[in-house]
This record gives C-alpha cells, structure tokens and sequence, in this order.
C-alpha cells in the first residue's frame, strides 16, 4: 500500500472524509476508488458512493478476494444506511465468510454488526442475538466495538431489558469516545436518550400517566393484568396472549380494562370493536358473539360477566388492570416509529420492516402525507419518505418485535 493510500484510509477511519479525498481524489486505480466510495458515502452522497465501490471491486478483480469483500462489505453499509432493504443479504454473508477465513477479523466483525444491525432492524431479534454472539466486542478497534455495543443495546431495548441496555450503551459511549468520531458518540447519545424520553402511557381508573422504558419494565414484572396496546397483546404475570392479528378482540379488551373496575356499557364496546354509531339488533348480537371469544381467548386471565349496562371484567386474583397505550394514539404508529429514526426510508423498505404489502404501506404512507406527518423526495424508485418531526414520539415499544416474554 503506498503512502498516499494508507493516509487516506487512516484519515477514513478517523471520521475526516474530506482530508482522504484530499489525497485520493484524482486517483482511478481500485484502492483509491475504494476509499473514495467510502469517502462519499461519510459525506451523505450515497449514490455516487455505490458507484465507486462497484467500480472498485471490478477493478481488484477475482485474484483479490479480500479487497472485493471489503466493498461488498462497504456497499452493504451503505445499503443499510440508505434503508435499501432489498439488498442481498447473501453477498453480505459471503464477503464475510471470505474476510474471516482469510484472516481479516476486524472487517469480519464488522460484517457481523452489520448482519446483525439488519436483522433488528426489521425485528428479527432472535437472529441478531445469535449474530452478536460470535463476536467478542474486547478484541475490537474502538469504532467497531462501539457499533456491536450499539447493537447490543438496541436488543436490550426491544426485549424491555433496561438494565442490560444502559450497560451496553456505556460501553458503547466509551468506545465512540476512544475513536473520537464525533458521529459515532452522536449516534450513542441519540439511542442513550430513548431511555429517558417516555415510552407509554399507563392508563388505569379513569387516569393516565407517562412511563418511561424503565417503568415499562417493572409495569411487566408485576403481576397487573396488562392490556398492552403498543403490541396488541395481553399479559398477566408469566402469561402472554397476543391478540394482534385479531383487532375486534383487542378493541373490546382494551375497552373493558379502561372502564374497569365498573363496567362498559354496550354502546361503547360497539363504537370502539365496530365503529357502529346506530346500535340495532343486529349489532348486539355480533357483540354477544365477539365477547363469548374474548372470553375464550382469555381462558383463565380474567372473567367477563354480563351486567344490565354492558360488560364488565372480573379477575379471579386480586390484581389490577391496566392499559399500556403508545403516547401517540395513531393508526400508522409503527410506520411512524420506524422513520422516527429520521432516515429516509423507500415503501418498500417500510414494507419489509413491517411485514406488510407494498401497497398496504404505500396506502398509508399517502394517508400520512396528506396529514403532512410525513413527506417525500425523488420520484418513482428514487421516492424516499421521512418524517418532517414528531415530538416525544417514541419507538421502541412500536418496533417490530417480540413480547418480553417470547
């Protein structure tokens, strides 16, 4: 490697992008193309960053299997940034299959991040475990050990493990410090505050009230019967009912716990499971049939018994019920959870976090912007979406995840 080379890629890894174009700008052979890729993609010019790592890793050609894997690995970031979901995971896998059997462990473990930061992203925690785990964050330079702790809290946060987050991000915050790269302790700062913004509301007798991750935490450890409505679940004790694929349920569920200890007269279980604003016989008797499988659905949770107003819940221990609720109610909350991270995120990237259809997301992406919740640049493939500000909003309850208790 020749002087000018190995100056830009010390000026890279030190976060100075432009000082390592300085050197390499004019330069066309594959390693100054790679660095310039890299370098564009520092200052935020992601395509023209992609352009350059291809041109690179066509110029190392087959005899250079290494220098070809670290621009897979280069583009693959650059995807994951770009929130370009579409992207092969299994070019990925192999550059990072081919940099650790030939003994390049640094750009190996950051391959595995990168697997892994891609893998709880779209809420695929299980995976991103077990990404994380053939990695021994102690061995690392200090940027990459502060992106695998980064990744370790964000685990922490969706499994609700307060503790184990805050740890992690401490190490993270020392590791970016020791890299002096001013975006990598941003990036530590911004994931350290969701821990301090509120992330719920607790409603329960008539009240409500925020809560933080941590309060969150110890609400699900104790032994209230939770009507959880960021992830459409019930939960009491060690006991978790999901109920996200059956909204009708949710709705009546969560309308009795909100009234509970009194009960809910049937005109409000009918407005809130059917949206029903003139009550007939027929509306009754798809209540009745509705509350006999809630009833079902709970099993040993919670009775529901009839009164002269309506329903009403009864409990067969001597707990309380809840209402674990987002602190912004809205149809699209976890389309806005996802592009509160204030990427910007094409449809069919959203489509892919979600689980959803292209079209079901591209549905209510317009609905959003319309309601100027959301907007867009670019046209047709190129469209990409963010969100203009959405205070207080939080995203970790909103995320695609498990319940704590899978």
């Amino acid at each position: 490697m020749d002087l000018l080379i190995a100056a830009a890629a010390r000026a890279l890894a030190s976060g100075d992008p432009l000082a390592a174009l300085n050197r390499v700008a004019l330069r066309d052979d594959p390693p100054a193309l790679a660095l310039r890729g890299i370098a564009m993609a520092q200052l935020g010019d992601l395509g023209r960053a992609t352009a350059l790592l291809r041109r690179a890793a066509r110029g190392f050609g087959p005899g250079q299997p290494i220098a070809r894997a670290r621009c897979a690995v280069a583009e693959a970031e650059i995807a994951f940034v770009s929130r370009d979901l579409a992207w092969p995971e299994a070019a990925l896998e192999a550059a990072r299959a081919t940099l650790e059997a030939r003994g390049d462990q640094s750009n190996a473990a950051h391959a595995r991040t990168l697997q892994a930061r891609r893998q709880l992203l779209v809420g695929r925690i299980g995976e991103a475990e077990r990404t994380l785990a053939g990695l021994d964050p102690a061995s690392l330079p200090a940027a990459s050990r502060a992106a695998c702790e980064l990744v370790a809290a964000g685990i922490a946060l969706r499994r609700i493990d307060t503790k184990a987050a805050r740890v992690a991000l401490d190490r993270a915050g020392i590791a970016a410090r020791e890299a002096r790269i001013p975006a990598l302790v941003a990036e530590v700062e911004a994931a350290a505050r969701a821990l301090d913004t509120p992330s719920a509301r607790l409603i329960a007798g008539g009240r409500e009230r925020p809560l933080l991750l941590e309060d969150v935490e110890n609400l699900l450890a104790s032994e209230a019967l939770i009507i959880d409505a960021c992830r459409h679940g019930i939960r009491a004790g060690d006991v978790t009912l999901s109920l996200a694929t059956r909204p009708v349920l949710f709705a009546l569920a969560r309308a009795l716990a909100e009234a509970w200890p009194a009960d809910a007269a049937r005109r409000t279980l009918l407005q809130r499971a059917f949206g029903a604003r003139h009550v007939d016989e027929s509306h009754r008797a798809r209540l009745r049939v509705e509350i006999g499988r809630l009833r079902a659905a709970l099993g040993n949770l919670a009775k529901i018994t009839a009164t002269k107003n309506g329903f009403a819940l009864k409990l067969h221990h001597q707990r309380a019920v809840v209402v674990l609720a987002p602190p912004v109610e809205n149809r699209h909350a976890g389309l806005l959870a996802l592009l509160a991270d204030g990427e910007a995120w094409s449809s069919s990237a959203l489509a892919i976090a979600l689980g959803a259809s292209s079209r079901t997301v591209q549905r209510a992406l317009d609905t959003l912007a319309r309601a100027g919740k959301v907007q867009s640049f670019g046209r047709a493939r190129s469209r990409r979406w963010t969100v203009p500000s959405v205070p207080g909003f939080p995203t970790v309850l909103l995320l695609p995840g498990p319940l704590p208790s899978d």
